[in-house]
C-alpha cells in the first residue's frame, strides 16, 4: 500500500479509475477490426478482468491473477485485443512496482508466453504481432522495476538523512551535557569547599572569630557563583547561536588556566609560549584541567594540592600533566562521568587521556595533542 494512503482512499481512486476504462473498452470494441466484437462471454471476460484495476495497489498479486484468468480466455476465444490492453498495462505496472525484481520479471515472462499463446491460438498470431505484444509487456513491466528500484532509492536516503540528524541530535545532546557537566560541577565543588571553610571559620571559635578570613571565604563563594553564571551564559549563547559548524567555542581559552588555577589553589606551570594552538584545542584543555581540578577537591581531601603543567616543547605535541597529592583522588566510587567527559573531550580535538592513582599517591591526569598550529 502506498505511504500515507489508507485503504479506503485507494480504492475511492481506483474504482472510478476501473469503471473509467471500462467504459473506455466498449468504445474500444467499436474501433478497428483487430479481433471479434465480444459476445455476451466476452463482455464478463473483460470487465471482470478490468476490475482487478480496483486492486492494483492494494493486492497487486491477486489483481494480476485476475487479470489472467479472465483476460487470457478472453485472447485465446479472438475477441477484440486493444480494448483490454490499458488495464492489463495499469496492473502489470502495479505488480512490478512492488515486487521483488525478479518475481517482476517472472510474471511479466508468464503474461508474454500466455497472451502470444493466446494469439496464435486465436489465430491473430504472427511475428510482428508477437513481437510488438513482448515489448509492450516487457517495457512495462521495466518501467515498474525501475520506479521500484528509483524509490527504495529515496527511501534509503530519507532514512540516512533521518540517520545523520538523529546522530547530531544525540551529540548535540552529548556536547550539551558534557558542557554543563564541566562548568557546574566545578563551580558548585568549589562553592561546597569554600562555604564548608565559612562554616568553620565560624563554628572553630565564635568568640575569636577572624572576620577576614570568613568575608574573604564568602568572596570566594560570591566569585565562583559569577564564573558559573558567566560561564552558563556563554554556553546558552552558544546553544542560542546558528551561524554554522565554524562557531566559537564559547570556552576560555589558555589565558584563563591561571585564574582557574588560583581560585583551586594549584601550581600551574605553562610553556607553550612557542606554540599558537587552535581555539578548539585550547577549550578541550581548559575543560580537561577544569574537571581535573572539581575531581581533586571532591575526592582529594580538604589538604590535597594540585600541579597542572602544558608543555609544548616537542614539535608536534602538546601534553598536559595535572597531578595531585590528594589521599583519596584515585575514588572510582562515582558515576565516573567526569573521565569519561576528559577522554571525550581529548579525542574531539584528536588527542589521548589516561587517568588514574599515582604509585606515590595522588592521582594524575595525563593528555597528549597534536599540535596544528592556529591559522
Amino acid at each position: 500500500m502506498h505511504t500515507g494512503m489508507t485503504a479506503g482512499r485507494i480504492l475511492r481512486t481506483d474504482i472510478p479509475l476501473a469503471l473509467a476504462l471500462m467504459a473506455l473498452s466498449v468504445l474500444l470494441t467499436r474501433l478497428g477490426d483487430n479481433g471479434r466484437p465480444p459476445d455476451t462471454l466476452g463482455w464478463v471476460l473483460m470487465m471482470c478482468g478490468q476490475a482487478s484495476v480496483a486492486l492494483r495497489r492494494l493486492h497487486p498479486t491477486a489483481a494480476v491473477v485476475i487479470l489472467v484468468v479472465f483476460i487470457g480466455p478472453y485472447h485465446a476465444l479472438g475477441y477484440n485485443h486493444i480494448a483490454p490492453t490499458l488495464a492489463a498495462m495499469l496492473v502489470l505496472y502495479g505488480f512490478a512496482t512492488t515486487a521483488p525484481p525478479l518475481r517482476a520479471w517472472t510474471v511479466g515472462t508468464i503474461v508474454i508466453a500466455g497472451t502470444v499463446a493466446a494469439d496464435w491460438i486465436a489465430g491473430s498470431g504472427d511475428a510482428l504481432e508477437t513481437l510488438r505484444v513482448s515489448g509492450w509487456i516487457a517495457f512495462v513491466v521495466a518501467t515498474g522495476v525501475f520506479m521500484r528500484a528509483h524509490r527504495e532509492r529515496a527511501d534509503r536516503a530519507e532514512r540516512t538523512r533521518e540517520e545523520v540528524a538523529a546522530r547530531r541530535v544525540a551529540e548535540e545532546r552529548l556536547r550539551i551535557a558534557r558542557d554543563l557537566h564541566d562548568i557546574l560541577s566545578h563551580s558548585i565543588t568549589l562553592i561546597g569547599v569554600q562555604a564548608s571553610v565559612a562554616a568553620h571559620v565560624l563554628n572553630v571559635d565564635p568568640a575569636r572569630m577572624d572576620r577576614r578570613a570568613l568575608a574573604a571565604a564568602l568572596d570566594d563563594i560570591a566569585e565562583s557563583c559569577r564564573t558559573a553564571r558567566s560561564d552558563v551564559r556563554a554556553a546558552l549563547e552558544f546553544l542560542r547561536d546558528s551561524d554554522g559548524p565554524d562557531r566559537a567555542e564559547p570556552v576560555p581559552d589558555l589565558s584563563a588556566l591561571p585564574a582557574l588555577a588560583a581560585r583551586s589553589g594549584a601550581d600551574l606551570v605553562l610553556d607553550v609560549d612557542e606554540i599558537r594552538l587552535r581555539p578548539s584545542l585550547q577549550a578541550a584543555i581548559y575543560r580537561i584541567v577544569q574537571e581535573a581540578l572539581t575531581n581533586t577537591t571532591r575526592h582529594g581531601g580538604p589538604a590535597a594540592r594540585a600541579t597542572i603543567r602544558v608543555t609544548g616543547r616537542e614539535p608536534d605535541t602538546v601534553e598536559l600533566d595535572v597531578t595531585d597529592d590528594g589521599r583519596a583522588a584515585g575514588d572510582t566510587s562515582g558515576s565516573r562521568l567526569g573521565l569519561v567527559g576528559m577522554t571525550e573531550r581529548a579525542r574531539s580535538v584528536g588527542g589521548t587521556l589516561t587517568a588514574g592513582p599515582r604509585p606515590e599517591g595522588g592521582f594524575r591526569v595525563h593528555a597528549r595533542f597534536p599540535a596544528e598550529k592556529a591559522p
